[in-house]
């Protein structure tokens, strides 16, 4: 094909925009120009008629054409794309190669403002974009536009910090996975070129790995065990697959490479060595990227037809997954955009796609400490993706579902919730069939194994979705047993003559309540001792308003008569708030407020938890109380239910939330107050900048409100008195926080100790369910939380993790410590 014709080309897929030059350049038409430059540079390597190398000749002909009137805006816009769109690496590091072989000056000056991104990357703690951009670097070695010599030395600077005293390993990991995530895109390059320096970077990673600690592989594992797929560390994992690839020559399949094409042009252009790049320090204020378990669900037996599964070693298998993680992270928000990217992954024709998707998807859902995205998020792209592949993916899908039941009695309890929710909203998004049957075998379990635990959890959340009599008709006969119970209030003083202790103000309160008796009324009535049903004082007499039977009497009659909907329910609390307030004055009101709430929806999981969560946020009851009710031994049958640990979570939150809020507005008030005294100070000097002062408009910032900026006034007059009021505020935040770690640190301590006793003393295995299930609530509270409890670590080793704790549980602990060392 001549050069004329490729030109030909490109202009009949892009629009014949190389005409532009001869027009007149007016304002708006240098306007239009950039915008299509700039609809031509995102477009470049997308499906069109003509090959990629023909797009990318074409348009590194328009853009050297026009280098000079938009220079600053073709930079700009290749070093925005080499950062954000990290799937066309190689067609855009190609592109630049393509441009300095015409004019290296260019080439020289977007070498600067990458090499200027990935430094302000490092600085911002932008860890990933500062990867991505590395990884670019490496591949403009490739295309000739950086040198070899200079790119291994950038190398061998960033591995120095693998040689640092005194800095969290999480730092030193960081540096090593950067480095070595760019090996299979240059490696074969430096291998060619610079291999003695390539080996010596090789030597001092593995020096690195063999000797850092891993103490905290454990605590973020999926599985229990290695069987049948070794769980190994993400380090560990990739390193195999480079040793691996350095077997195989530094060859792989997957990395497209258009550079190739072009190689009799490129290796003729002059080549920039990159400048001395110094990582930055490390401060106090970094907060680096926590370590993972690599998720393997699948091997080449798994998939019976079609392509094989690469190897966990292959490097093939580490491109393939990270690109598919990043068509998810560009199109998250859009459930069908994402899952036609998915299924339109440029390599389908070379992997299993399907189990590829389904594996990477799982990896996200149960990525430790959280998931990145909502759960929900990964249920419905799942759906999109059944739709587009109706033959494969539903196969698929059942196919993981078996195996992940199969091997459930290993999986760590964070992944076995997400499953369970998983499940419970596929379920209802496809009419709730399943063939129960073949799973039958978990009825003759102990109904703490983790199988009957699945099954049980799975039906009481979808009845959420659903209703009770449609869960009772979708499972056999046989499963009764798991079924949840009918969610209907359990309302003990139903029985008007029943011989309970508050039966009579029970009645009462209800025939007040149903007449719209107001707040004040009913705490006068709660104020009157207690009578029996023939009008008797009951003795000894009380006229308290805290009694447990009369705190009893109220929360049931109010809740019960509330019990149609959630909206009835918050609407009488709200009314009765002072009622509920005057009742929960002390820690034990409080206890009593839970213990009768939870007796009367004890059926319901849902209203319970939603009931809990309204209280919590009317301050009804505290933190603290509903952290004592869950570890008391009224909650012992509970214990093990998956709702349980929903509102120990969002309890937690809650506080984590407040504590967060406050901070935040304290960090404000204090900028508020030095900016406040600069321009004072200035005001002295100049009139001018006082009449400035005089006329500046009211400050607006922003606070999070329920994941969302939300605009916040920030009062022009602070003083130094309402900022210590501030502080004394937040301290006692944060000593109430302090407070909730300890009570559940303890709380976890005690029960897993006397366990650990009994079981001594009794001469039996102490690794029960009970225990394998707590000790992973114990290890979930650690991660779900790990930013707020890192803050006391101190503490909570000083006073609860001491050395004399049995060593089970201490090691949980030293291995959270691990997590951030």
């Amino acid at each position: 094909m001549s050069r004329r014709r490729v030109h030909d080309s490109y202009e009949d897929v892009y629009g014949a925009d190389r005409g532009y030059k001869k027009r007149r350049r007016g304002g708006s038409e240098s306007n239009d120009l950039e915008d299509r430059l700039e609809s031509l540079v995102l477009k470049v390597g997308e499906n069109t008629t003509s090959t990629i190398e023909s797009n990318l000749e074409g348009l590194a002909s328009v853009l050297d054409g026009d280098i000079q009137n938009f220079k600053k805006k073709v930079l700009k816009l290749l070093v925005e794309c080499a950062v954000n769109m990290p799937e066309k690496c190689t067609i855009y590091s190609t592109l630049v190669g393509l441009l300095n072989a015409k004019n290296y000056n260019f080439g020289g000056e977007f070498v600067e403002n990458i090499v200027r991104s990935f430094k302000d990357s490092l600085k911002n703690n932008s860890w990933n974009e500062a990867r991505v951009v590395l990884r670019f670097i490496g591949d403009l070695v490739n295309c000739h536009v950086v040198s070899a010599s200079s790119f291994v030395q950038l190398m061998g600077s960033l591995l120095d910090v693998t040689k640092e005293d005194g800095v969290p390993n999480v730092r030193k990991d960081w540096y090593c996975y950067a480095v070595m995530s760019c090996l299979p895109w240059v490696g074969r390059e430096l291998y060619e070129k610079r291999e003695s320096p390539l080996e010596m970077l090789l030597t001092t990673i593995e020096v690195y790995l063999n000797k850092r600690p891993k103490k905290h592989v454990n605590m973020l594992r999926i599985w229990s065990t290695d069987v049948p797929h070794p769980q190994e560390e993400y380090l560990e994992c990739l390193w195999n697959q480079i040793k691996k690839l350095k077997h195989d020559s530094w060859t792989e399949t997957i990395i497209p490479r258009p550079y190739l094409t072009f190689d009799n042009v490129l290796c003729e252009a002059l080549q920039h060595n990159l400048p001395p790049i110094v990582p930055p320090p490390h401060h106090n204020a970094c907060v680096y990227p926590m370590p993972w378990v690599v998720y393997r669900m699948f091997d080449y037996t798994d998939v019976t037809d079609g392509h094989i599964m690469p190897g966990a070693h292959s490097i093939e298998r580490f491109l393939v997954e990270e690109h598919l993680q990043q068509i998810i992270d560009m199109s998250c928000k859009n459930r069908k955009e994402c899952a036609t990217n998915l299924m339109n992954f440029v390599h389908k024709n070379k992997v299993p796609l399907e189990y590829c998707i389904v594996e990477v998807i799982f990896s996200l859902m149960f990525h430790q400490p959280k998931p990145k995205y909502l759960e929900v998020m990964f249920g419905s792209v799942f759906i999109e993706l059944s739709k587009l592949s109706t033959n494969t993916m539903p196969l698929v899908l059942a196919q993981t579902t078996e195996i992940l039941y199969s091997r459930i009695e290993s999986m760590h309890v964070c992944a076995f919730d997400r499953f369970v929710s998983w499940f419970a909203y596929h379920l209802s998004n496809f009419k709730f069939s399943w063939s129960w049957q073949e799973w039958a075998d978990c009825l003759a379990l102990d109904p703490e194994h983790p199988k009957p635990k699945f099954v049980r959890e799975v039906l009481q959340k979808a009845m959420r979705l659903s209703f009770y009599e449609r869960m009772r008709d979708i499972v056999p006969p046989d499963f009764e047993p798991l079924l949840p119970e009918k969610p209907e209030p359990k309302f003990k003083y139903a029985i008007e003559k029943s011989t309970l202790p508050g039966q009579f103000l029970s009645n009462t309160l209800l025939t007040k309540i149903r007449n719209k008796t107001t707040p004040e009324d009913i705490i006068e009535i709660l104020k009157e001792p207690l009578m029996s049903e023939n009008g008797e004082i009951m003795e000894p007499a009380d006229i308290g308003i805290s009694n447990p039977t009369k705190v009893d009497a109220f929360v049931q009659t109010l809740l019960f008569i509330a019990s149609k909907s959630f909206s009835h329910a918050f609407a009488a609390i709200t009314k009765f708030i002072s009622v509920f307030k005057a009742l929960g004055e002390t820690d034990d009101g409080q206890l009593q407020i839970l213990r009768s709430t939870f007796e009367l929806w004890s059926a319901d999981q849902q209203m319970l938890t939603v009931l809990i969560d309204k209280m919590l946020k009317t301050q009804i009851i505290e933190c603290s109380s509903v952290a004592n009710w869950i570890f008391s031994k009224d909650m012992i049958p509970e214990f093990t239910k998956l709702y349980i640990w929903e509102i120990l979570s969002l309890t937690i939150n809650k506080m984590s939330r407040h504590v967060d809020r406050l901070t935040r507005e304290l960090n404000e008030a204090r900028e508020k107050l030095r900016t406040t005294a600069a321009i004072s100070n200035s005001s002295d000097d100049s009139d001018t900048e006082t009449e400035k002062a005089e006329v500046k408009p009211r400050q607006l910032t922003t606070t999070t409100f329920g994941g969302q900026g939300v605009p916040m006034d920030v009062d022009d007059n602070v003083t130094e008195e309402m900022v210590e009021r501030m502080e004394e505020k937040l301290e006692m935040a944060q000593a109430d926080q302090k407070n909730l770690f300890l009570i559940v640190f303890q709380r976890f301590i005690m029960i897993l100790s006397e366990h650990l006793v009994k079981c001594d003393t009794d001469d039996r295995p102490f690794d029960t369910y009970w225990y394998k299930y707590t000790v992973g609530r114990l290890q979930q509270v650690f991660l779900a939380h790990h930013e707020q409890v890192q803050k006391y670590s101190s503490t909570l080793e000083g006073l609860l993790f001491t050395q004399d704790l049995d060593i089970h549980i201490l090691e949980v602990f030293h291995q959270f410590l691990a997590l951030r060392s």
